[in-house]
């Protein structure tokens, strides 16, 4: 979306935040603001006599998200969905996240609402948790640590030594900020990288580039894929049992950006039959995972709870791209990560 001037330039701004960032970023945002007249409005507020709300900017941290799943959502989310609903004259919403892909955000969009992400702001942790997450498989630290829970001595010999990294290819899927540098650890690890994106260009993050659309061609070449791109029409379902089934016997999968991007049934039986080798989630088609998923016990796969980009320099880290945003939007200069 094109950058517009703020609306009633002249008249208060009034910004929705938690009390918790207020406390961290109320200093900071008064820098910004200058002489520009804003108050700040939380959670807690009460409405106006009409029962709306004044937000035109709402922050979206993650102490708001709290433990959200995708279907079960922490009171105080909900209380802020509630709050930009009763804002008519909400014009952008700042995400703490990278991933766009909540109801929410279409159905603030279609009001007219500017949407913006954090991207980048924890690309560092995640595509470290990625890598992490292929050492660990890689190195059949599951195993191991299988062994040290039954006080067994079991080295890594023989048909069990692991294979060499360097020999291996991987595959990103997304070569956003976080795809990159995944890319960059795995290059100094030693390992072929390709990458899958929107375009077929070569980029020089990877040796070999796909479009989506050709993800085929690649498959049967790799022995790692690696997830790191955001939920769209396109990417949905991307991995199937079709598709999984033409990866390498003994494959293996991380995944760092959305669940519904594998389809989950397919994965499981891959991993149960034993043609996949293994896999990393961090995030799953339903979140929490239900008790009863076969994921929890395979003893080939390793779960997270969707923790991959959480650091104690994570709520810093978006802070400064909220307040480069609303420098942006004073301005009517284009915004930083706006979804278009």
């Amino acid at each position: 979306m094109a950058a517009t001037d703020p609306a009633n330039a002249s008249s208060p701004l009034t910004i929705l935040i938690s009390q918790q960032a207020r406390d961290s970023l109320a200093g900071d945002i008064a820098q910004v603001m200058g002489n520009r007249d804003y108050s700040l409005i939380t959670l807690e507020d009460p409405p106006q006599a009409d029962g709306s709300y004044a937000a035109e900017i709402a922050f979206l941290s993650r102490d708001v998200t709290g433990n959200s799943g995708k279907t079960k959502l922490a009171p105080t989310l909900l209380r802020f969905y509630e709050i930009i609903r009763a804002s008519p004259g909400l014009r952008l919403i700042q995400m703490s996240a990278s991933g766009a892909d909540r109801p929410i955000y279409a159905e603030m969009r279609a009001r007219g609402v500017r949407v913006c992400t954090s991207t980048g702001a924890n690309a560092g942790p995640v595509a470290q948790m990625a890598v992490t997450g292929l050492l660990m498989l890689a190195r059949r630290m599951p195993e191991l640590l299988d062994a040290q829970r039954r006080h067994a001595w079991e080295p890594l010999l023989s048909g069990r030594a692991p294979i060499d990294l360097k020999d291996q290819t991987a595959l990103i899927v997304g070569l956003g900020a976080i795809g990159q540098e995944i890319a960059r650890l795995l290059r100094a690890i030693g390992m072929r990288v390709m990458g899958v994106r929107r375009q077929a260009d070569p980029h020089p993050a990877v040796d070999e580039t796909f479009r989506f659309e050709t993800i085929e061609q690649a498959l049967p070449r790799v022995d790692w894929v690696l997830l790191a791109c955001p939920l769209t029409a396109q990417s949905r379902g991307l991995l199937d049992a079709r598709r999984l089934a033409m990866l390498p016997p003994g494959a293996r999968i991380i995944n760092v950006a959305r669940g519904e991007v594998i389809v989950e049934s397919a994965l499981i039986d891959g991993l149960q039959q034993g043609r996949l080798g293994g896999a990393y989630l961090d995030v799953l088609e339903a979140e929490p995972l239900p008790v009863d998923s076969p994921l929890w016990d395979l003893p080939n796969v390793i779960i997270t709870p969707h923790t991959a980009g959480h650091t104690a320099g994570f709520p810093a880290a978006v802070g400064e791209v909220l307040l480069d945003n609303l420098r942006r939007y004073l301005d009517g200069t284009a915004l930083r990560n706006e979804i278009d």
